[in-house]
């Protein structure tokens, strides 16, 4: 395919996706601009809870007394993917799953709800303290993306939330 070609072909699948309504989440009017400090996480419990609290403040904010309350339940699961010969596990999957609710604090009204999930993994070939260690990072790594996708979630089904 000759660079002409190539340039014809992208530009015809840009127009294709303008002419179905695609527009990009944080401009004006889209669903990631009206995210932007309009809705309160509620306190973390857990180390889990304030990492993803973290990451989402990061990213649409830390309002204070907003209309909306976003309200997630994390639960974390280990599972364990490489053992060795003798029975020792050398390798482990982190499994994290966010239930989460959005609620209107002047209505009481459950504005959206939904579920995340991901994965990311961690090997413990090293002593106690390095797997320990292991561990927690992927918890902040599973977080970020958990985080990552709750907010595309929320911009693409919050694009009209009320002030």
């Amino acid at each position: 395919m000759s660079s002409s070609d190539r340039r014809l072909f992208l530009l015809s699948g840009l127009a294709m996706l303008a002419g179905c309504g695609f527009a990009p989440a944080y401009a004006p009017g889209g669903g990631g601009a009206a995210l932007m400090d309009r809705i309160e996480i509620a306190p973390p419990d857990t180390r889990a809870g304030f990492l993803l609290t973290r990451e989402l403040e990061t990213r649409i904010g830390r309002p204070a007394n907003a209309r909306h309350v976003l309200t997630p339940a994390i639960s974390l699961r280990r599972q364990a993917v490489s053992i060795d010969r003798s029975n020792i596990t050398l390798r482990y999957n982190l499994l994290g799953r966010v239930d989460y609710t959005v609620q209107d604090r002047e209505t009481e009204a459950i504005v959206a709800r939904g579920t995340v999930e991901n994965f990311t993994g961690y090997s413990t070939f090293g002593t106690p303290v390095a797997n320990e260690a292991a561990e927690r990072d992927a918890e902040a790594r599973l977080m970020t993306m958990l985080a990552d996708q709750l907010v595309t979630r929320l911009a693409a089904t919050l694009r009209d939330l009320p002030q």
